[in-house]
C-alpha cells in the first residue's frame, strides 16, 4: 500500500526536478554553499512537485484509463481513494511552502506557488484536455525548479533567473513533443490534443527540431551575459549539436517512435548535463563586477 502512495508522487519526475534545482542553486551560490538552505530547498520544491503529481493523478483519473501507461494506477483501480489523494496532496504541498517560505524566502515560495498553479491549474484542469498549446503553458511549470534554486540563493528574480526560466522551458518543448509522438496512441485514445494529435506526427517533428535550436541558442545566453564561462558554453553547444544531429539525421527514416524516443533520451542527458555544468562553471556577471568594483574606488567618508 505504501508504494502505492509513493507512485502518486510520480517519483520519476521528483527525482528529474531534484536535478535541476541543485543546478539552479548552485548556479546562484556560486561556490559559497549554505548547505541548511539547499536541503531545505530541494526537500521543499520536492514536496511541492510531489504535492502537484498527486493533484494531476486526481484530476487526470478519468483519462487514465484510456492510456496503456497509466491505466493500472491507483486511483484508476480504486485501491486508493480520492479523498486520501487529496489529503496527501494538501499535506505534501503545505509542507512544501512552509518550507521554502520559512527557511529560503517568500520569492523562492512565490515562485514555487506559480508554477505549482501552471501545473495543476492552468495545464492540468484545462489545458491539457482543450489547447494545443498545453504544453507550452505547462512548460513554465517543469522550468519552475531551477529558478526556485536560483532565488532561494539570491532571494531576486534578476537576469540570471529570467534566463533560467528560458532555458528550462525551451528544453521542456521537445522533450514533450517527443513523449507526444512515441505516445501518439495513448493521447489519441485518451483524445489529449497534443500537437502530433492535434495537427499530426510530421507538425510535432518539425517544431521539434526547432525548439531544440532555441534551446541551444537560448542556453548560449548564460555565458554571453557573464554567469557561466567557457566550460558551459563549449559542453552545452556539443551537447545541443548531437541532439540536433541526431534529429535532422535520422528525421526521414521512416520509424517516428523511434525517433522520438531516441530524442527523449538524449533530452534527459542534456538536462542532467546542463544541471551540472552551470553549477560548476558559474562566473560572476559583468555587472556585479562593476559595480563592485566603482564600491572599491568610492571615496571614503568620515
Amino acid at each position: 500500500m505504501l508504494k502505492r502512495y509513493l507512485l502518486l508522487t510520480k517519483p520519476g519526475i521528483v527525482f528529474g526536478n531534484l536535478i535541476s534545482v541543485t543546478g539552479g542553486f548552485f548556479l546562484a551560490s556560486r561556490g559559497s554553499i549554505d548547505l541548511v538552505l539547499f536541503f531545505a530547498t530541494v526537500i521543499g520544491v520536492s514536496l511541492v512537485v510531489a504535492s502537484g503529481c498527486v493533484f494531476n493523478n486526481v484530476i487526470d483519473r478519468d483519462i487514465d484509463e484510456y492510456m496503456a501507461r497509466t491505466q493500472k494506477r491507483a486511483l484508476v483501480e480504486g485501491t486508493i481513494d480520492v479523498r486520501s489523494a487529496l489529503i496527501m496532496a494538501c499535506l505534501l504541498g503545505t509542507a512544501g511552502f512552509l518550507l521554502l517560505l520559512m527557511v529560503a524566502n517568500p520569492l523562492a515560495a512565490g515562485v514555487a506557488l506559480f508554477g505549482f498553479a501552471i501545473y495543476v491549474g492552468a495545464y492540468s484542469l484545462w489545458l491539457k484536455r482543450h489547447s494545443v498549446h498545453g504544453t507550452l503553458i505547462g512548460s513554465l511549470s517543469g522550468a519552475a525548479p531551477p529558478v526556485i534554486g536560483y532565488c532561494a540563493v539570491s532571494n531576486q528574480f534578476d537576469l540570471g533567473a529570467l534566463l533560467v526560466l528560458l532555458i528550462f522551458s525551451l528544453w521542456q518543448m521537445p522533450h514533450s513533443y517527443a513523449i507526444a509522438i512515441f505516445r501518439l496512441e495513448d493521447y489519441r485514445a485518451a483524445s489529449i490534443p497534443v500537437l502530433s494529435v492535434a495537427k499530426g506526427v510530421a507538425s510535432a517533428k518539425r517544431q521539434t527540431v526547432a525548439y531544440i535550436v532555441a534551446f541551444g541558442l537560448a542556453a548560449t545566453l548564460l555565458t554571453l551575459t557573464g554567469y557561466t564561462g567557457y566550460v558551459y558554453l563549449v559542453v552545452m553547444t556539443v551537447m545541443t549539436l548531437y541532439w540536433l544531429y541526431i534529429a535532422i539525421t535520422r528525421y526521414g527514416q521512416g520509424d517516428d517512435s523511434r525517433w522520438a524516443r531516441q530524442l527523449f533520451g538524449i533530452s534527459i542527458l542534456v538536462v542532467t548535463v546542463l544541471s551540472a555544468v552551470m553549477a560548476i562553471d558559474y562566473q560572476k556577471p559583468a555587472s556585479e563586477i562593476t559595480t563592485a568594483q566603482l564600491d572599491l574606488k568610492a571615496p571614503l567618508h568620515v
